[in-house]
């Protein structure tokens, strides 16, 4: 099996990371997602990262699909049994996954306009929305011990895309929250290996 990914890409890190901690064998093949590359169109139509390509051929995207697979695969490595609980889980994957939406935005209405075209309310819309999320996972974060599950994964890459594109913008007043990745890495040692 193989993960079509770019170590820039949060989802794609996301999925990485879960998937060495599950157990999961997969090969990691870097990918240039703007090249539209053969192998990736061939296998994702929307010609998006992360891409899973299975041994029997079939292909599983997006991210969280991915996730689920792995789930399945590594006999529930990724998400609790309780349905509450797993409910609790999804939905901070979701919010994680969200913030990487907009930030992404942002940094893709940067980079595909010139300065003067550049649309500073659509910039400012996709930001308020980062840092409400942000505030709310200051205040609410997930318990993390020995025992890891999805919504700590998509957390761990959001944070680390953040740092990457926005780095000294969103840590002020988020104490808790700029701490958290050492919390986590204490669990999971390999995090230093999935940087960009």
């Amino acid at each position: 099996m193989k993960i079509l990914y770019s170590p820039a890409s949060p989802y794609s890190n996301k999925v990485r990371m879960a998937a060495h901690y599950a157990g999961f064998s997969a090969d990691s093949a870097l990918t240039d997602t703007g090249a539209n590359p053969p192998e990736l169109i061939a296998n994702n139509p929307l010609g998006k990262i992360p891409t899973l390509i299975l041994d029997d051929g079939r292909s599983v995207y997006d991210s969280r699909a991915i996730m689920h697979f792995i789930d399945r695969d590594t006999k529930g490595m990724l998400y609790p049994k309780n349905a509450g609980k797993r409910t609790d889980v999804e939905i901070l994957e979701a919010l994680c996954d969200g913030v990487c939406d907009s930030l992404l935005a942002i940094v893709y209405e940067k980079r595909s306009h010139p300065p003067e075209k550049v649309h500073q309310p659509w910039i400012d819309r996709q930001w308020e929305k980062v840092e409400r999320s942000l505030d709310h996972l200051n205040a609410n974060l997930p318990k993390t011990g020995a025992k890891l599950h999805a919504g700590h994964f998509a957390l761990a890459a959001m944070l680390r895309y953040i740092e990457l594109r926005f780095s000294g913008e969103w840590q002020r007043g988020r104490a808790k929250l700029k701490n958290w990745p050492a919390k986590f890495e204490k669990h999971f040692p390999d995090y230093s290996k999935f940087k960009a």
